[in-house]
C-alpha cells in the first residue's frame, strides 16, 4: 500500500489525515477508523505494538474506513515527518565520477566509494524538510546547486517500514572547495523534500530494482532529463541502516537518503522558479519549484 498525508479542510476537521491507497488504487481515510491512526507514525506504532506490518493492521481497517475520491496530483503533504533526515554519499559510480570533478581531493570520494563503510551524514531536521508541492531552497552564497534524487528508506524504531522519494539538494561548489564544508553543503533551510508518498516494503518489493528518473524544467522548457536504476547502487538499504544505526541510537522515525546516481553536468545550476521532478518505481512523483534561501 501507498501511504498519503492530506491536510484538513472545511468537509472535516483541520487535522491533517492519513490516506491509505490499496493494491486496486482504492482510497481510504484511515483516520476516519480511529484518531490513533492519523499519521503514519500512528501506524508505524500499531504495527510495532502487534508485532506487525503496516500494511497488516491498514487491511484490517479498511473495512470500516471511510472510502475517499484521490488523485495523487493533488495537493498532499510531507508524508511522515522524520525526526532526522540522514543520508549516504557515493553510492553509485556516477556519484563518485562527480565528486571526483567537483573536488580538487578526488582520491577522498574514491576511498568512500571502494571501502565497506559508507558515506554517512545528517541531512535534515524537520524544520529544514519540506513536501510535495513546497519550494526547495539553493543557497545565496553558492554558484553551483544541484538537486539529487534519492531513494529514501523509512524507518520505525530502527526497523525499515517502508520508502519514499527524497531530493538532497546540495551545493557542489562549497561541498567542492573542501569536504569539510560538507555539513554547510547540505543543511539549510528547505535542503531537502519528501514525498510524495511511503509506500510500504511489501508494495517496494525490491528496493534495489526500481526505475528512477530527474526531470528538471524552467521557463516551460526541460533543461535536464535523466534516468537510472537503484540496481547501480553498490551498496544494499540493509547495509546502510546497519552502518547508521551502530554506535547511534535512531530516534523513534526516520529517513535515510540512499545516494544519487543523477548528477546534472558541472555548466548546470539550480535557478529560482526552477520545477524538479523525481520519479521512482513503485513510490510515485515528488515534485518542487525552487527558491533561494
Amino acid at each position: 500500500m501507498r501511504y498519503y498525508r492530506l491536510p484538513g479542510g472545511e468537509t472535516r476537521s483541520s487535522t491533517d489525515y492519513l490516506v491509505a491507497i490499496d493494491d486496486d488504487g482504492t482510497a481510504y481515510d484511515l483516520s476516519s477508523v480511529s484518531a490513533d491512526l492519523g499519521s503514519f507514525r500512528d501506524l508505524a506504532r500499531a504495527a510495532n505494538a502487534n508485532g506487525e506490518s503496516v500494511d497488516s493492521i491498514a487491511r484490517k481497517r479498511l473495512g470500516e474506513a471511510e472510502r475517499i475520491d484521490f488523485d495523487a496530483a493533488r495537493d498532499v503533504l510531507q508524508p511522515v515527518i522524520a525526526d532526522e533526515v540522514w543520508a549516504a554519499g557515493v553510492t553509485y559510480q556516477i556519484s563518485e565520477e562527480a565528486r571526483k570533478a567537483e573536488s580538487g581531493k578526488p582520491e577522498v570520494y574514491m576511498d568512500v566509494y571502494d571501502s565497506d563503510r559508507p558515506e554517512l551524514f545528517m541531512k535534515a531536521t524537520p524544520s529544514r524538510t519540506v513536501g510535495p508541492g513546497e519550494a526547495i531552497g539553493v543557497r545565496g552564497d553558492s554558484t553551483w546547486d544541484v538537486p539529487e534524487p534519492e531513494l529514501g528508506i523509512v524507518l520505525h524504531r530502527g526497523d525499515i517500514v517502508g520508502y519514499t522519494i527524497g531530493n538532497d539538494v546540495s551545493s557542489r561548489d562549497i561541498e567542492g572547495k573542501n569536504p569539510l564544508y560538507l555539513p554547510q553543503a547540505k543543511v539549510y533551510d528547505r535542503c531537502c523534500s519528501l514525498g510524495p508518498c511511503v509506500a510500504s516494503a511489501e508494495t517496494v518489493e525490491d528496493p534495489h530494482d526500481l526505475s528512477m528518473s530527474l526531470s528538471i524544467r524552467r521557463d516551460g522548457e526541460t533543461v535536464y532529463e535523466d534516468s537510472t536504476s537503484t540496481s547501480e547502487m553498490v551498496t544494499t538499504c540493509e547495509e546502510l541502516v546497519s552502518y547508521l544505526a551502530r554506535h547511534n541510537s535512531l530516534p523513534e522515525t526516520l529517513v535515510l537518503l540512499t545516494g544519487t546516481a543523477l548528477v546534472p553536468p558541472e555548466s548546470f545550476t539550480l535557478s529560482e522558479g526552477d520545477e524538479v521532478v523525481i520519479d521512482i518505481d513503485r513510490i510515485g512523483q515528488l515534485v518542487n519549484d525552487t527558491v533561494t534561501v
